[in-house]
């Protein structure tokens, strides 16, 4: 199969889906590898790293995207990009449709693509493989990221996560028990913050003072016990994802003039339209903005601060599949592994996720098991 890994051209996006080692172990199976020129560079990875492991360096998005079955990425299609995109084509990523424009999803259709979403790639035992390895590093990241912007340099309320003798630590608050919110939980209160964590699903917070035990407090999400947190919060962390749709707004514009001035927001759920109000996408090069006197942070791809950290997680949790859907077409590998039924947007340019069908108002196909594997 000839597979295709082009440069992001996405604002201020630094990782690749697969490093030299996935690669390596693409062409040892025989496939054919096109990496554009500088896709990892931004990342630490040289051109020469891809070539000595056998790939093949072209030279233009144009190229790489005509001459590869599969095209192999990290961000969604931008509206560019998928007009290159050839009839019957294979395009892996964090597509998050739900959140593209209509042009996109509408120019896959029409040119019967396949499209395999990384964000619901979901594994019966383990969830969600490929999206649990960018959560669990933006959750780590989440106090670094706080810390800094608490700084009074930053305009923040100038204290530490951490407290001190006859100092309190800061209070955060934290929406959201999932991956994300739990591997945020467990850095900062590595970190000396008191945290409270909050979801609706007490099972999550069960598992999670299990995990950590009285380390971190919990509570279930209702408005009395949100308004009442954030009003002492230090630092809101939006950590809530919802399957194929918009995030709700679980914090209001109006709580958010409630919160103390300088105060900070991390919204980690805004790739998917963000949890709080006030919440609106920036960029990791002009990463906040203040609002009624707080301190948004609202990246969509935070971990490609991490660049190369991040590149390596991805290429760990995506190779496997790459390597299935390489070895026996893509309706085989969807007949055989749940987990990229799930992640299945549009097959052969039919919208099989039901969630996309109901938002835009798209005639919904089922995968059903034919010849050769699942067919829509």
């Amino acid at each position: 199969m000839n597979i295709g890994i082009p440069n992001e051209v996405s604002a201020d996006e630094r990782r690749i889906a697969l490093t030299p080692v996935g690669v390596y172990a693409l062409a040892n199976e025989g496939h054919l590898v096109y990496v554009e020129r500088g896709a990892g560079e931004s990342c630490g990875f040289s051109d020469r790293e891809f070539q000595d492991v056998g790939a093949e360096i072209v030279f233009s998005h144009n190229e790489v995207f005509h001459r590869s079955d599969l095209i192999v990425k990290v961000q969604s299609p931008t509206e560019a990009e998928s007009e290159l995109l050839d009839r019957g084509q294979t395009i892996f990523s964090f597509l998050n449709l739900g959140m593209a424009k209509r042009s996109v999803v509408e120019r896959m259709r029409e040119h019967e693509v396949t499209a395999l979403g990384y964000e619901f790639a979901e594994h019966p035992d383990v969830g969600l493989t490929i999206l649990t390895a960018m959560s669990e590093i933006a959750g780590a990241l989440a106090p670094q990221i706080a810390g800094r912007y608490l700084e009074s340099v930053h305009g923040g309320r100038g204290i530490s996560l951490a407290g001190f003798a006859g100092i309190p630590p800061a209070n955060v608050v934290i929406v959201g028990a999932g991956v994300v919110g739990t591997s945020a939980a467990m850095a900062f209160s590595a970190a000396g913050a008191q945290v409270l964590a909050m979801d609706r699903d007490v099972a999550k917070l069960r598992r999670m003072e299990k995990e950590q035990g009285t380390r971190i407090s919990t509570s279930i999400v209702t408005p009395l016990l949100v308004e009442r947190a954030i009003r002492f919060a230090d630092v809101l962390v939006g950590a809530v994802m919802v399957r194929g749709r918009k995030t709700p707004h679980i914090v209001s514009k109006k709580l958010v003039k409630e919160m103390k001035p300088g105060s900070v927001i991390l919204d980690i759920s805004i790739d998917q339209g963000g949890c709080i109000e006030t919440s609106r996408p920036t960029r990791l090069s002009n990463p906040t903005f203040v609002e009624s006197g707080v301190i948004h942070y609202c990246v969509p791809n935070v971990t490609a601060a991490v660049a190369r950290t991040a590149s390596h997680a991805l290429n760990n949790s995506v190779l496997p599949w790459v390597l299935q859907v390489g070895k026996m077409g893509v309706p085989s590998a969807l007949g055989r592994f749940s987990c990229l039924q799930t992640g299945t947007y549009l097959h052969e340019g039919k919208t099989t996720l039901k969630s996309l069908s109901e938002l835009l108002d798209l005639e919904h196909t089922e995968l059903t098991q034919g010849e050769g594997g699942l067919r829509a």
